[in-house]
């Protein structure tokens, strides 16, 4: 699947900061293709390997507070481990109201020589943040901090 396909950048809904709108037939689908776009601002993914796979898991009640959670994680590793990731893999569930993330995490550590890095992302806002279905589609909608 293209990236076009998977996501696009939305410039004209914010100035200092930059929003993306990424696309799902399931939720899992819709938060790897929202991974891939957050890491998309930040780094050429076509310049990073997977030498490191990173685990995460993450349980919340609402579903727009599990993906908000788990983009700040992406960049939580980024600052504090110095990780950009390149490939996803996760698998989403709810659960008696409960939502459930197991994801899956391939990259490797930054390497200014060897990686294109693009913008600096801070955090995820909750500035238009969310997350719609319709029909058998996904959305969500993201604005990133820089």
């Amino acid at each position: 699947m293209s990236e076009k396909h998977r996501f696009k950048i939305l410039k004209e809904v914010a100035t200092a900061d930059i929003a993306f709108e990424a696309y799902g037939s399931s939720l899992s689908e819709l938060f790897e293709n929202s991974a891939l776009a957050t890491t998309s601002v930040m780094v050429d993914a076509n310049t990073l390997s997977e030498d490191i796979k990173k685990d995460i898991i993450l349980r919340n009640n609402e579903i727009e507070r599990l993906l908000f959670d788990f983009l700040n994680e992406i960049i939580f590793l980024k600052d504090a481990e110095m990780l950009l990731f390149k490939a996803v893999n996760i698998h989403v569930k709810e659960m008696q109201g409960k939502f459930s993330l197991n994801a899956v995490l391939s990259g490797e550590k930054i390497n200014r020589e060897k990686h294109n890095l693009k913008i600096d992302v801070k955090a995820i806002t909750l500035h238009m943040f969310r997350i719609e279905k319709k029909k058998n589609k996904y959305t969500a909608t993201v604005v990133l901090d820089i």
